[in-house]
């Protein structure tokens, strides 16, 4: 390959397949944001992306915004929905408000001390942290806010831990526009608001507490549900050691949701459940691509059951979910108003099953901030759903390396992926490819 060969096929390979619309063109980019609320298309379909585990200090990495950037362009999604982990709360910048765990007494007792210039000292620690929050925030969504995109967040075990609980952060993440967090001070789930912010005008929203809440999503003619979005805070840490579970509130708010909203609902979390383990299929230790459990699994050894798995998922990492079952799956099936369920949390799993009816998706994280995956597979993932069978979405991931090409840092450490198949996943929902890429599949079939 020469090098004008070689610099047109780096090109190709960090273009969006769709480019963005004619800059002439202000309307969002979200359809939804054109209608002023989330709703099926005239097309019968629609759109929802997932971003996990941005993990990033103050200064969010440049690809991260890269791959946030060319998944929007390619996709042009409804929504984003971020689903925990936003914030790396033990990165250094936050050294003087760092928290390990809720629970801890230390920065209570510097509160409730009579110490007046420790108090005074930590109120100016905080504030520092807020506007370094504040700044990060900024960085990831704009390229939301540029492209008129509505999103929403929910929280994960080390977002606090920058010394900020999950209402002050919900607080600081609604001064952006196209938040669809809803306020959750004396929240009633009966009776839903508006988010005039969002820019979805007449879009409902139904809170519970900060992370956790529902988005109904309409028809075309605004006749009925279709289908919920639900967004779910599934906790942090356990006293006992592990991962912890979503609150009493956050339980009773999902056994509600299907009264409250009439459909079927899909489930956005942080935190995998112990069922994606019956996605697997335990193996000797010295089998080809076995991966060990986490904690209550240790001692075991998994792979992927191709069985109950969808093509090109792979498996990089034990399920780190929580050691006990606190019954949330249960709930989902007992009250028959959740079709899937997805998470974030584990880095390097990328997979898409069923398990007793339910789909259960794991994405990797789409950050470049912490460890996981080889830079080029980290990614966004794509939900497109369609009018004629909605509560079964199609997914795809969109990974950096076809998406975008070559990372500009080394910032991302990567441990090694034993499971990851070569192929990609078993569908393409992109739009076709324009006349630049058919050119160039034409020289490259020519060679």
């Amino acid at each position: 390959m020469n090098e004008q060969q070689h610099g047109e096929k780096a090109t190709q390979s960090s273009r969006p397949r769709i480019r963005p619309a004619d800059t002439t063109d202000e309307r969002p980019v979200s359809v939804s944001a054109r209608l002023g609320r989330l709703q099926f298309h005239a097309s019968g379909k629609f759109r929802v992306l997932q971003f996990a585990d941005i993990q990033d200090g103050p200064k969010v990495s440049s690809d991260t915004i890269r791959l946030i950037e060319a998944s929007l362009d390619t996709t042009r999604p409804d929504i984003a929905i971020f689903t925990g982990n936003q914030i790396a709360g033990y990165d250094t910048a936050y050294a003087d408000t760092f928290r390990k765990r809720r629970w801890s007494n230390g920065w209570a007792a510097v509160q409730q001390s009579t110490d007046r210039r420790a108090a005074e000292r930590h109120a100016a620690d905080l504030e520092r942290t807020r506007e370094k929050v504040r700044g990060m925030i900024a960085q990831f969504t704009a390229p939301l806010t540029e492209r008129g995109i509505p999103w929403a967040v929910t929280y994960g075990n080390h977002d606090f831990q920058c010394g900020l609980d999950n209402a002050e952060l919900d607080a600081i993440y609604r001064e952006f526009p196209g938040c669809l967090n809803p306020e959750s001070t004396a929240a009633s789930m009966d009776h839903p608001r508006t988010m005039p912010g969002s820019g979805l005008l007449d879009q409902m929203v139904y809170p519970c507490e900060p992370g956790t809440f529902a988005l109904p999503v309409s028809d075309v003619d605004h006749t009925h549900t279709v289908l919920g979005l639900v967004l779910l805070d599934s906790g942090d840490y356990a006293r006992s050691g592990g991962y912890g579970a979503p609150s009493g509130k956050g339980f009773e708010f999902l056994r509600r949701v299907p009264e409250l909203l009439g459909e079927q609902s899909m489930l956005f979390q942080h935190l995998a459940l112990p069922q994606y383990y019956d996605l697997l299929r335990e193996v000797p230790a010295n089998a080809a691509n076995a991966i060990q459990g986490y904690r209550a699994f240790d001692g075991h050894s998994y792979v992927l059951d191709e069985t109950k798995t969808e093509p090109g998922s792979y498996l990089g990492e034990g399920i780190s979910c929580s050691d006990h079952d606190y019954g949330e799956f249960a709930l989902l099936k007992e009250t028959r108003g959740y079709f899937a369920v997805t998470v974030g949390h584990d880095h390097r799993n990328g997979f898409v099953g069923t398990h007793n009816g339910v789909m259960l998706v794991a994405t990797p994280t789409c950050g470049f901030g912490s460890y996981g995956p080889v830079p080029e597979k980290r990614a966004a993932r794509l939900f497109e759903f369609d009018i004629r069978h909605p509560h079964e979405p199609r997914t795809q991931l969109l990974e950096f390396g076809s998406l975008v090409g070559k990372p500009n840092s080394k910032k991302a450490y990567a441990y090694g992926m034993t499971s990851v198949k070569p192929d990609s996943e078993g569908m393409d929902l992109l739009h076709k490819p324009g006349l630049w890429s058919w050119l160039t599949g034409v020289f490259r079939r020519r060679r």
